[in-house]
């Protein structure tokens, strides 16, 4: 007896998971209640911000800058606290008590409160970050309303790298007032800087940067591009040497062609 054959069945195509899996943009944040956080930005522009950040005539040692903590503000209310994107604090040592890194910043035992905030708008963030929201019953008090009201910082801005737009606010009387940019930067007289936007790369992504500029409107350098300068500098010197060598050794051949000994000449 003979039995019919079928062709042997074909196996199924593997799932490509680039494909039938969520993308980053489908899972932005492994906290459901954070959903803009973190991502890569929110470490890049913060380091470029914390690099370029010298004010002159100001101590190094006695400037404190710092991304993503806990920023401790209402002795009786001791667990409240806000997380800056970036803040900095001039006239704090940049180790607490001079000896060691810190776990957060607690206004009640520094006594110097942040002196300039950055925040990194998200959409999940935007509304606090401008001031929109109010103050539930019973929950603590909204970040602009610290910022503004219980730490007085002077200086705050808002960047959002979705549409790059940059605001500034400056405390005038108790209250923050827009402040305006000129050339896309804001001068801070008291700490003799800018901030304002740079196109450039950093990190390998050339995009619109935040980052800190001299008061006659210079690049503060990160150590990154410092080291660069310095190698181009070495470079060009070496090939300075080179060159004058070079010259040097036409010269003496010139000098043996019409019979001059170029050693007494020295």
């Amino acid at each position: 007896m003979t039995f019919p054959t079928y062709p042997p069945a074909q196996a199924e195509p593997p799932l490509d998971p680039r494909q039938s899996l969520p993308t980053m943009y489908d899972l932005p944040s492994e906290d459901p209640k954070e959903p803009g956080l973190p991502d890569t930005f929110h470490l890049d522009q913060p380091q470029l911000l914390e690099f370029t950040f010298l004010p002159p005539g100001c101590d190094a040692e006695q400037v404190f800058t710092a991304s993503d903590l806990n920023l401790y503000y209402d002795a009786t209310e001791p667990r409240w606290h806000k997380r800056p994107d970036w803040f900095a604090a001039v006239g704090v040592p940049r180790l607490y008590q001079g000896r060691d890194m810190r776990l957060s910043y607690v206004v009640w035992q520094e006594r110097v409160n942040p002196f300039v905030v950055v925040e990194l708008l998200s959409p999940g963030t935007e509304d606090e970050d401008l001031g929109r929201t109010v103050q539930q019953a019973g929950e603590p008090p909204t970040k602009w309303q610290v910022y503004e009201q219980i730490l007085r910082i002077p200086y705050y801005f808002v960047f959002s790298r979705y549409t790059d737009e940059l605001r500034a606010f400056h405390l005038v009387g108790g209250h923050y007032e827009p402040a305006q940019l000129i050339n896309g930067r804001l001068f801070i007289p008291e700490l003799q800087l800018s901030l304002g936007w740079w196109q450039g790369t950093y990190k390998s992504m050339n995009r619109l940067w935040l980052r800190w500029f001299t008061a006659q409107g210079g690049l503060i350098l990160s150590p990154g591009e410092r080291a660069t300068v310095a190698e181009r500098q070495l470079i060009e010197y070496q090939q300075q040497l080179i060159e004058s060598q070079q010259r040097e050794e036409r010269l003496a051949a010139r000098l043996r062609e019409l019979g001059i000994d170029p050693e007494q000449l020295v």
